[in-house]
C-alpha cells in the first residue's frame, strides 16, 4: 500500500494580472478586513486560482472582509511570484499569496532557491484530493483501461500535469502507476502552466488523460465534458459520487493536497493576526460550506506554529517519497 500522508487532519477528513472585485463592503460586526490582494502563483483554471477566488468569495460574501482582488503570476513553476512577494515585501503586506505542496516539492528539486520558511506562514486553509481524468469521447472508462492503455504503448499513453516535471501533477501520476505495479518513471508526463491549460490540452485531444486536482475536474466533468475515471480519495467524494477511488479499483493509493496562504516576510504581527482571524471565522459560516462543498475540498485549517510544523512534516514525507520513485 503507498498512502501519501499530508499531516494528522489532511486525511482523516511585470505579471499577467487578472483582477476582480468581489462584493461590496458589508457592514457589519463580523468584518475584520477592509480589503485583501489575493496572489496567485499560476494560470487561470488552476488549484490556486480557484482556491484563493473561493476564499475570497466567502469571506465577502460572509462580510468577513470588505473587498478582494485577484492577482495571477506564472512563471517559474511559482517560483516567479514567491520571488516577487519576497523582493518587494514592504509593498506587498496587504497580499497573501495561495500556495501548496509544489512549495515544498520544487525547494526540494531545486526548481527555485526558496521554502516556505522564507515567507510568513499564515495558515494551511483545505485539501484537495487528486484525480486522473480523460476526455468525454475517449475510449478509456476506468484506471484499469488506462493501465491497459499503457501497457499496450507507454509513449503514447501521455499524462499531462499544470506542473513542472517531478511536480505535484507529475508525482500523484507516478504514485498511482507505482501502486498498481508499473514503472512509475516509465510514464510519459507532459507539463502545462496551471491546470487551465493542462485541462484543455486534454480536451484537445493532445494527451491521453489528466492529472489534476479533484476541485479542478468536477465542473467540467457535471457538465459532462470530462470522465473521472480515478479519485485518490479512501471514500467517494459527494461532489461527484459517481467518481470511483483509486482503491476501489484495487490501486491502492491515496493523497490529498494541502492549499494554503502566506504572506510577504516581515509581515507585521498585527496584519498576520488579522488574516489568521479572518481565515478563522470563515469555517463557521454558510457561505464557506457552500465554496468548499462545490469543490470537494476537505477543510484543513492549520495556522501558524501548527502549520509551519505540519509544512515540516511534509518536507520529510515528500523527500522520502520523492527518493523512492527516483524525483531526488
Amino acid at each position: 500500500m503507498m498512502t501519501f500522508s499530508l499531516g494528522r487532519r489532511a486525511l482523516i477528513a511585470t505579471a499577467a494580472a487578472a483582477i476582480a472585485f468581489a462584493s461590496p463592503v458589508v457592514a457589519n460586526a463580523d468584518k475584520v478586513l477592509d480589503s485583501i490582494h489575493f496572489l496567485i502563483p499560476g494560470g487561470a483554471g488552476g488549484g490556486w486560482d480557484g482556491t484563493a477566488r473561493g476564499t475570497g468569495e466567502a469571506l465577502t460574501n460572509a462580510g468577513i472582509v470588505g473587498t478582494a482582488s485577484y492577482e495571477n503570476m506564472s512563471g517559474g513553476g511559482g517560483g516567479k511570484a514567491i520571488g516577487y512577494l519576497i523582493e518587494n515585501a514592504q509593498s506587498n503586506y496587504g497580499t497573501l499569496m495561495v500556495n501548496s505542496t509544489p512549495i515544498v516539492i520544487r525547494s526540494l528539486t531545486g526548481v527555485f532557491p526558496y521554502n516556505f520558511r522564507d515567507l510568513t506562514l499564515v495558515a494551511g486553509t483545505i485539501g484537495d484530493y487528486a484525480a486522473i481524468v480523460v476526455g468525454k469521447d475517449s475510449p478509456i472508462n476506468s484506471m484499469a483501461d488506462l493501465i491497459a492503455a499503457f501497457d499496450a504503448d507507454p509513449r503514447a499513453t501521455a499524462i499531462g500535469g499544470g506542473s513542472v516535471p517531478g511536480g505535484m501533477d507529475h508525482l500523484v501520476a507516478a504514485m498511482v502507476f507505482e501502486a498498481a505495479g508499473k514503472d512509475a518513471l516509465a510514464v510519459k508526463y507532459i507539463p502545462y502552466d496551471a491546470g487551465g491549460k493542462a485541462m484543455a490540452a486534454l480536451l484537445s485531444g493532445e494527451i491521453a488523460a489528466l492529472s489534476t486536482g479533484f476541485s479542478e475536474a468536477v465542473d467540467l466533468a457535471k457538465a459532462g465534458e470530462v470522465k473521472i475515471i480515478g479519485v485518490t480519495s479512501d471514500e467517494r467524494v459527494p461532489a461527484a459520487p459517481d467518481a470511483k477511488t483509486m482503491k476501489e479499483q484495487g490501486i491502492d493509493t491515496s493523497f490529498v493536497n494541502w492549499r494554503g496562504f502566506f504572506g510577504a516576510p516581515g509581515l507585521p504581527e498585527e496584519d498576520l493576526a488579522k488574516y489568521q482571524k479572518a481565515l478563522a471565522k470563515m469555517y463557521e459560516t454558510p457561505e464557506w460550506e457552500a465554496v468548499r462543498a462545490r469543490n470537494g475540498w476537505v477543510n484543513i485549517h492549520n495556522s501558524g506554529d501548527d502549520f509551519k510544523t505540519f509544512l515540516e512534516g511534509q518536507e520529510k514525507v515528500i523527500g522520502d517519497l520523492m527518493k523512492k520513485l527516483g524525483f531526488l
